[in-house]
């Protein structure tokens, strides 16, 4: 192992038998003493189905790991995303040495801590600066040490006035903030957290990332963080993995690996259609997203023409009809926000009931990077809302082709059709 390598993984598999505790009965413990005794492979490792937790299985075995190898150097902040059941907490309770793999190896250099789940190590009948000497000291805090950090960790914390009250009245943040203060100032070579974040509030949250940004890169030393907010991923994590069914799919940039488990997640749509039938009050019926050449498709190439297609149902006369989209990325940060009332001067009037309303917006000046989006529209007249649609629908943006050129169809204008040509979108 490298001087510049803190955390090497190698071909590490843990396997599970479903159903019981432990390894099973009492003739597959004397068949892997045999195997063993002959010097031979435990004849179980040569079974068991893939973790799949959606499906049904074939063998009473389970490999919850598979083969996954890695590396993790010095001051790096890995993020390791995936689905519920894909490994990521079995991955790191065999770092934190709370179980051990079935096969592989793992070597480290430096100190451990672990934060898996919320309170773990702490007692409720005692007080919140006692559960700190007790921690401290399960995960290999000296005592002077303890004294030494008690006050930052209780600052840090924030539950300095409950310090004193036993932890089993505690709320679930309060103690996820104390646990978090305790592994946070031990000055682990390697930091583990397993989605606890997710328990605290904004400003803990804020805070918490924070401290571990300044640990990896003000002090240098490495983080393993896994978590289901990709905007914390993104944010804090220099190199992600994802692991699917037990096994690493991708590895790579941090922006590369989120945009591929976003996607992977997603089944993209170009068109939607609404349920008008009996209703009284004006209605969105349709939306579709077609491409220069009017074909209907989800996915776009950078720089593009997008036509953004909606279909009104209009059952009652409109004063002044208003037509607003949004655009969000998957962190469901607004990236663009488009208003028809911003590109027209004057009230449209719509008199004609029981009509159908084209709403036409041709995104030939749009920009955005690469990767998936969400999208909203709603129709108002004046403030009265109509119909409102709340990220319903998904499309793809892919890296352009260099020198390509893209030209937007041309349309009549009808008085029944609304086609815009934003020359400039609303970039939040």
């Amino acid at each position: 192992m490298s001087d510049n390598i803190i955390l090497k993984v190698e071909n590490v598999s843990k396997q599970y038998r479903l159903g019981l505790v432990g390894t099973g009965t009492i003739s597959h413990d004397l068949n892997r003493w045999w195997s063993r005794l002959r010097g031979k492979e435990d004849p179980y490792l040569k079974v068991g189905d893939v973790n799949d937790r959606s499906t049904k299985g074939y063998s009473e075995y389970v490999w919850a790991l598979k083969d996954v190898s890695f590396d993790v150097k010095k001051g790096e902040v890995l993020g390791i995303i995936g689905k519920n059941g894909a490994g990521k907490s079995t991955l790191l309770k065999i770092l934190a040495k709370v179980t051990g793999p079935t096969t592989g190896e793992i070597k480290t250099k430096g100190r451990i801590a672990s934060l898996l789940e919320v309170g773990t190590g702490f007692h409720p009948e005692m007080t919140g600066r006692e559960n700190v000497y007790l921690n401290g000291a399960i995960l290999g805090m000296t005592k002077n040490e303890i004294i030494s950090k008690i006050d930052e960790i209780i600052d840090f914390s924030g539950c300095e006035r409950y310090i004193d009250t036993p932890v089993k009245r505690y709320s679930s943040g309060m103690t996820v903030r104390l646990a978090f203060a305790v592994a946070a100032f031990l000055e682990p070579e390697i930091l583990v957290i397993d989605e606890v974040l997710a328990v605290g509030d904004a400003e803990f949250q804020k805070k918490a990332i924070g401290k571990m940004q300044d640990i990896s890169r003000g002090e240098g030393r490495t983080v393993l963080f896994v978590s289901h907010n990709m905007a914390a991923v993104q944010d804090l994590c220099t190199r992600a993995i994802m692991l699917e069914n037990g096994k690493i799919t991708q590895e790579g940039s941090v922006n590369k690996v989120v945009n591929y488990y976003l996607s992977s997640n997603n089944t993209l749509k170009s068109k939607l259609e609404f349920s008008v039938i009996n209703s009284e009050k004006t209605k969105i019926e349709s939306f579709e997203l077609s491409d220069h050449n009017n074909k209907s498709t989800p996915r776009f190439l950078s720089g593009q023409s997008i036509f953004f297609k909606t279909i009104i149902n209009v059952k009652s006369v409109l004063v002044n009809p208003i037509f607003s989209l949004r655009i969000s990325d998957m962190s469901n940060v607004n990236v663009i926000t488009w208003r028809s009332n911003d590109y027209i001067k004057s009230p449209i009037k719509i008199n004609q009931i029981n009509n159908k309303l084209l709403i036409t917006i041709d995104s030939s000046n749009l920009y955005v990077l690469d990767g998936i989006y969400n999208i909203s529209i709603s129709f108002l007249d004046g403030k009265e809302v109509l119909d409102f649609k709340d990220k319903f629908i998904q499309f793809e943006i892919l890296p352009s082709k260099p020198n390509e050129t893209y030209y937007s169809i041309t349309k009549e204008k009808s008085s029944n059709s609304l086609i815009f040509h934003p020359a400039n979108w609303n970039v939040n």
